[in-house]
C-alpha cells in the first residue's frame, strides 16, 4: 500500500464517488467527501472469496476501485479514501482497530480493521467509510462520552482501557464496533493485516459473502444469501436468495457490482451450496 498521494487521479476518484464539491481542507469538504465514497463504493469481499491477491499499492485500488467500479473492504476503500484526502492536503492519521460488533466480551479480536483520524482547525475527527453494514457516513468529533448525529446511526467514543471504542446507538441500545489506539499505522501493518484477513481460513472474510452499502435512507446489506434492507429507522425487509444468478442479479442492481460469468463461477459458485445450509441448518 503506497502513502505517495500525489499518484491520486483525483478528478477520476470524485467522479466515481459523484463528488462535486470544494476541494479545499476543510471540515465541510471531509464531510462531503466521506459521505459520497461510503453511498457509492460498496464494501465487499469478493474478490478473497476467488482466492485472489488483496492489492493495497495506489495503482491497484485505483484500477479496482475507480476504473473497474468495484467495491473492497476496509484496507481498500479507506486507503483510497485516505490517499485522496492527503492530496489535497488534509493530516490525516492511519490506525488500526479490533473489531468488536458483535464479539462477545471475553473474546479476544486481532488488529483487522483500517479507520483514521483526521486533524482540523476544528479539532479531531474520526474518519472511517469501511465497516461494512455500519459503515460510518460522516465524521465525528474526537471527543470521549460525547454523542454525535451523523447521516445514520449515532456515534460516541468511550475510553476503553489504554485505547477507545466507537459504538453505533441502534434504537436504545450503545453497540461497539471497533476498538483502537492512537498508534500509528503505516503500509506494512495493513499488508500483514489484509494478508491474515483474507487468507487464513477463520477470517470471516473467507468464509461469507460480505456486501454492504448505505443509501440516503437505509442500509443494504449482503450476507451470504440473505439480502437485508433497513430503514434509519430500524424497520428490516430481508429477501432469501435461492441461486447463483439472484445473488448476481442483486449484486448488480443493488451494489451495482457486475460479475461476468467467469467471476460468477470463482466468486460465487464454490461457496453458495454451503451458504444456503447454513442458512436452512
Amino acid at each position: 500500500m503506497s502513502d505517495e498521494s500525489d499518484l491520486i487521479d483525483l478528478d477520476a476518484y470524485f467522479k466515481r464517488i459523484g463528488y462535486e464539491g470544494a476541494r479545499a481542507p476543510t471540515l465541510e469538504t471531509l464531510k462531503g467527501i466521506h459521505y459520497a465514497h461510503a453511498l457509492t463504493i460498496p464494501f465487499e469481499n469478493l474478490n478473497v472469496l476467488a482466492g485472489r491477491p488483496v492489492l493495497l499499492d495506489l495503482p491497484s485500488l485505483q484500477q479496482k476501485l475507480i476504473v473497474e467500479e468495484r467495491g473492497g473492504y476496509c484496507f481498500e476503500v479507506n486507503a483510497l479514501f485516505v490517499a485522496a484526502l492527503r492530496a489535497l492536503g488534509f493530516d490525516v492519521t492511519t490506525l488500526i482497530g479490533r473489531v468488536r460488533w458483535k464479539a462477545p466480551e471475553e473474546l479476544e479480536t486481532n488488529r483487522s480493521h483500517m479507520l483514521s483520524v483526521v486533524d482540523l482547525p476544528e479539532g479531531r475527527f474520526l474518519a472511517d467509510v469501511g465497516f461494512g453494514g455500519l459503515t460510518m457516513t460522516g465524521p465525528i468529533p474526537f471527543m470521549t462520552d460525547s454523542e454525535f448525529e451523523t447521516p445514520h446511526e449515532p456515534r460516541r467514543l468511550i475510553v476503553q482501557g489504554a485505547g477507545f471504542e466507537l459504538q453505533a446507538r441502534l434504537g436504545e441500545v450503545w453497540a461497539p464496533i471497533y476498538r483502537f489506539t492512537l498508534e500509528a499505522n503505516g503500509p506494512a501493518d495493513y499488508e500483514q493485516a489484509s494478508w491474515f484477513t483474507s487468507t487464513h481460513p477463520s477470517s470471516i472474510f473467507v468464509q461469507f459473502l460480505i456486501v454492504a452499502r448505505p443509501e440516503a435512507d437505509r442500509r443494504k446489506t449482503l450476507f451470504n444469501t440473505e439480502y437485508t434492507t433497513r430503514d434509519t429507522d430500524g424497520k428490516a425487509e430481508t429477501r432469501q436468495l435461492e441461486s447463483v444468478e439472484e445473488v448476481a442479479e442483486v449484486l448488480a442492481s443493488h451494489f451495482d457490482i457486475l460479475l461476468s460469468d467467469a467471476d460468477k463461477e470463482a466468486m460465487l459458485e464454490p461457496h453458495f451450496a454451503g451458504w444456503k445450509a447454513m442458512r436452512q441448518s
